[in-house]
């Protein structure tokens, strides 16, 4: 009941905010907010995956392996073959990250009642996390497209009307897959009018670090002690806090070194989307097997 009411308040204060914005139109394009940004992404942002090695460890045990290293070597593993795969093939590589955080997106901001013998349920959620990728391209394509050029992915053309049409139905998504239609629907407006009102990365900022982050440490939290909240959050930032330090000491190092042959705005988009798509195929990997390997037992 407390998890469920939580996330009532958080999904309400989080549109309230998202209406404040939208409302006043903040003027947030400082020359400093690709810093600010990079920060919040890269503590905020990335300390909802920071329990991963816990849960590497609880994994191999279900698999009766004591030794910890393997975990670590795969997961660093993937996390590179992704960078380098990034390097050689970005189009391609791109448009899997784009794929699999729209699941990732919709499946782990789907926090409300899901209604029973939910069919397509996958590609549902596929279509309620897209919002998140679709919203930024339909309200400011050429900030994102020059992203995308950034990141070494040339787009000439995106068909608006199709954008449009994804976005209706990743709104629409919100219906069939949840009992409480309105809340998890307030979710997606919020996207929507953080996308309408902010430029492509202040606006994954946002949703990123203070919505999806925030949802996501909260179940943590409530794992970690399902009765005190409190103690539970202090709990899960002493844990969380050893590989939020290290993922952002990576990201500011990889920043430093290129800015040496990137502008500085750059080289901060470079390491934000290549170093989450780095981050987030581990990441998801790791939450499937050990969803699969708890129904087993």
């Amino acid at each position: 009941m407390l998890s469920a009411n939580l996330n009532k308040y958080h999904t309400q204060i989080f549109f309230f905010l998202s209406l404040i914005f939208y409302f006043l139109n903040f003027n947030l394009n400082d020359k400093y907010i690709s810093i600010i940004c990079f920060f919040l992404i890269s503590t905020i942002g990335v300390s909802h995956g920071a329990l991963d090695n816990l849960k590497g460890i609880r994994l191999l045990k279900k698999f009766k392996i004591k030794n910890n290293f393997p975990f670590y070597l795969s997961y660093i593993a993937i996390a590179f073959v992704v960078v380098l795969l990034w390097l050689i093939l970005p189009m391609i590589t791109l448009l899997l990250f784009l794929i699999v955080a729209s699941f990732h997106f919709g499946k782990e901001d789907n926090v409300f009642v899901q209604r029973k013998n939910i069919k397509f349920l996958e590609f549902l959620l596929f279509l309620k996390g897209s919002l998140v990728i679709s919203a930024p391209l339909y309200f400011h394509a050429d900030q994102t497209i020059e992203i995308f050029e950034i990141l070494d992915v040339n787009i000439s053309y995106i068909n608006s009307n199709l954008l449009l049409g994804v976005i209706i139905l990743s709104l629409a998504s919100n219906y069939f897959i949840n009992k409480d239609f309105l809340l998890s629907f307030l979710d997606s407006i919020s996207i929507v009018l953080l996308n309408y009102t902010f430029s492509p990365l202040i606006a994954f900022t946002i949703y990123f670090c203070f919505l999806h982050s925030v949802r996501h440490s909260f179940s943590l939290i409530f794992e970690i002690n399902i009765k005190n909240f409190k103690k539970g959050s202090i709990k899960f930032l002493k844990l969380a806090l050893p590989l939020t330090i290290i993922t952002c000491v990576v990201f500011l190092l990889s920043v430093y070194f290129l800015n040496h042959f990137y502008l500085l705005d750059s080289a901060i988009l470079k390491v934000v989307f290549i170093g989450l798509a780095s981050l987030t195929f581990p990441h998801i990997l790791l939450e499937y097997l050990l969803e699969k390997n708890d129904k087993k037992s």
